[in-house]
């Protein structure tokens, strides 16, 4: 097995990648923290402003927890230590549901929980934030609280008659109409989106405890992509399905398909199953060049999706979309050595720092500059915008650079 020859870049490249990851976790530990009612704000507007009242989601304060747990074991700063302390004293305190277990979906602005139902996307990315959490600190009782999670989505989440995961439940675990993380959302039973999120969750869970149990969970999150939700003749994603695993994607999205070629592929590290990985590796390469073959614009950008209705491509540029582009196309060279995958994570890299970051205010614009900015009124910081698309990907680009992965392709 041979690791990819890294290009003469790459030294500058990983500065840059470090002096980024810093750059964010500075703005979220000088803007993000509410001192006035606990934990971070809820919303913060592209004006860098805090919004008042706004309500506090799990999605947004797990992430956080994660990204200052994982930012601290890299880069060392205390401040960043004690944002992950308190991410975390907060979402013990107010977002775990003590009498029927497992976190509520969204609090208000003072830590009242308004919406309880348990959402399986929620609950994983619980457990991915503690686990990181406990790795910085070796609190145990943040592993205990993660294994807590774990066994309640296996126990409650699992399709026992047709495989893979549900949506989601109401506050004690029961059947729920409406399954949707969010109104862009089509309301199936299953979606690649949740499962890819137990993947990872269940990734960072063995390897913080490896335990027989959530080896076999492991394995089982990569079958279940291998399966049923990679299309084998477009080598997409599906994106919803029903119970019996019928598509009814409503087009594909280049973002998901590329952020989920390096999320089973890391997956796959962590479970160290030498053939299995021979076997789907070529496939995950498959997905990372059809997003480089159809979802790629002319300055680099990774577009946003192509819908079936109407056969066109929604060339937003999403920030999410362009980190998870940066790390796929880096994976796909690791595993390569293609020239094109290095080019095209480079030209991403180009595109994020020249039209994505603010460089004037901080953190990364919601849409690129190419959009008019009466079109990009979204937040810095709200129930989807967190430090975890951005600083993960700086993160996992530092490590694909450092040689760290491996060429798995006979």
């Amino acid at each position: 097995m041979n690791v990819a020859m890294l290009p003469s870049s790459a030294v500058v490249l990983q500065q840059e990648f470090r002096a980024e990851l810093i750059a964010i976790a500075d703005w979220w530990a000088s803007h993000a923290i509410d001192q006035q009612q606990g934990g971070f704000y809820g919303e913060i507007g592209a004006d860098n402003l805090p919004v008042s009242g706004a309500s506090k989601g799990i999605i947004l304060n797990a992430r956080i927890l994660w990204f200052f747990s994982e930012a601290a074991q890299q880069i060392n700063n205390p401040v960043y230590r004690d944002c992950a302390e308190r991410a975390y004293a907060y979402l013990i305190a107010h977002f775990f549901d003590e009498k029927h277990g497992g976190v509520y979906w969204e609090l208000d602005a003072a830590g009242v929980p308004i919406n309880t139902k348990k959402q399986v996307y929620a609950q994983a990315f619980t457990i991915y934030a503690l686990c990181a959490y406990f790795q910085l600190t070796g609190d145990a009782q943040a592993l205990a609280r993660a294994l807590e999670c774990f066994q309640l989505v296996e126990q409650h989440a699992i399709d026992s008659v047709n495989q893979g995961y549900l949506e989601a439940f109401t506050r004690d675990w029961g059947v729920i109409d409406d399954l949707r993380l969010s109104e862009k959302d089509l309301n199936y039973p299953k979606s690649q989106n949740t499962h890819l999120h137990i993947l990872e969750a269940y990734t960072t869970l063995y390897q913080a405890h490896p335990a027989s149990e959530v080896q076999a969970a492991l394995k089982y999150n990569i079958e279940m992509f291998d399966r049923y939700m990679i299309d084998r003749n477009t080598h997409h994603l599906r994106m919803f399905m029903d119970v019996q695993w019928n598509d009814f994607s409503p087009g594909y999205t280049y973002g998901h398909d590329i952020e989920a070629s390096w999320l089973i592929a890391k997956a796959l590290e962590s479970l160290g199953d030498d053939t299995y990985t021979r076997e789907l590796t070529p496939t995950l390469l498959r997905i990372a060049d059809v997003t480089l073959q159809e979802g790629v614009g002319e300055l680099g950008q990774v577009l946003d999706s192509y819908d079936f209705a109407s056969a066109t491509v929604n060339d937003d540029t999403v920030w999410w979309v362009q980190a998870e582009a940066l790390v796929g196309f880096l994976y796909a060279y690791s595993v390569s050595g293609e020239q094109k995958y290095m080019a095209a994570a480079e030209a991403v890299w180009a595109f994020i720092k020249k039209y994505q970051i603010d460089s004037e205010a901080g953190e990364w614009l919601w849409l690129s500059r190419l959009h008019a900015p009466s079109a990009t009124p979204h937040y810095k910081v709200g129930f989807w915008k967190c430090p975890y698309h951005n600083g993960r990907a700086m993160m996992e680009a530092m490590r694909y650079l450092q040689g760290n992965v491996v060429n798995q392709v006979a």
